[in-house]
This record gives C-alpha cells, structure tokens and sequence, in this order.
C-alpha cells in the first residue's frame, strides 16, 4: 500500500498557509501607508477625513472618500457648500467628530446642530487644543490627536460603565461614578 505524500488536503491547507499571511500583510501594509500618508499632510482634504473619522468612528467603513465624503454631506455632518477636494476646515470638522461620536454636547449645540457650536463643544471638551481658529485647515496629524481623544474618551466612558454593575448599591455606585468621571476626564484633560 503507497501512501500519498501530498493529498489534496494538504495542498489546501498549504496554500492557506502561504495566501492568508500574504493578504494580511498586504492589509496592513496599505491601511500603514494610508495612515502615515494622513499624518504627512499639511492639510487634509474632505475627502480623506471623513473616510479617516467615519472608519475610525465605527459609523461608515468604505474604501473610497468619496462615498464617505457623501453620506457625511448626505447626513448633514458636513455643510452642503463643502467639496470632497476642497481643504477641511477645523470647525467643520468638528461638526463631523461630534456627530460621528455621537456627542451629545451643551444646549445650543444640541439645538442648533452647526458647526460654531460643535467646534465650541469639542474646545470645551478639551479635544481641541491649543491657540487655534475655527477656520482653519486641518492638517493629518491634528486630526488624528483629535480623532484619539475622542476614542480615549469612549473607553474611559465604557469603563466606568462596566464598574458600575458591580458595587451592590445603586446610591453608591451613582455617587462613585461621578466622581470617577470627574477625576478622569481630569486627568485627560490634562
């Protein structure tokens, strides 16, 4: 009895072993080459941020800025006058940050739903930093601090969720929350 050394099988498993590094790596290698193309911008472009904060955000993944840039425009997290070529400006960009992460922001934001009022929420929130003018172009980097602050504080927010399931008063774990809240976002703010 011949045994066969090569089966069908394992020129299968073979070639997912070979293939499957390979797509992984490419993967990764072109979402890197994306990422460090965003931060060497001088400035970014409609286009390239909202791909950036829809993906980053959870809200909208696609290949293409341009289909983002669209349904950001579409969903009104953009100003209808705004060009998918065109230079991003700060303010409007924290328009689209503030609807993507879903802030819930102060009174008149919550009202009005512009762009003033989202850059303002965001400089309150210290996610904006800085000297800077709502006008602005926004360059690469920038909108990446900004778009992981705005990650760092979801996960702060996520955390202290889930503590407060576990201490056995409702009272105490209220009390405790707030103040946990207040001494972490302290402590990200600075």
């Amino acid at each position: 009895m011949r045994l066969r050394f090569f089966s069908s099988k394992t020129h299968f498993l073979s070639f997912l072993l070979f293939m499957i590094p390979g797509f992984v790596s490419a993967q990764f290698n072109s979402t890197a080459m994306e990422l460090e193309n965003l931060l060497n911008a001088e400035v970014v472009t409609y286009a390239q941020a909202t791909r950036f904060v829809l993906e980053a955000a959870e809200e909208f993944v696609t290949n293409d800025p341009n289909e983002a840039f669209q349904y950001a425009v579409s969903n009104r997290w953009l100003p209808l006058n705004t060009r998918a070529d065109g230079n991003a400006r700060l303010d409007h960009i924290a328009l689209l940050l503030a609807h993507s992460f879903d802030i819930k922001g102060g009174l008149l934001y919550s009202i009005t739903k512009n762009s003033r009022y989202a850059y303002r929420e965001l400089k309150y929130m210290n996610v904006i930093q800085g000297r800077v003018i709502s006008s602005m172009p926004v360059s690469g980097e920038r909108l990446v601090f900004y778009v992981n602050r705005l990650l760092a504080r979801q996960d702060i927010i996520a955390s202290l969720e889930t503590k407060r399931i576990t201490p056995v008063s409702e009272n105490l774990v209220v009390s405790n929350i707030t103040d946990n809240v207040q001494e972490e976002i302290t402590v990200l703010e600075n």
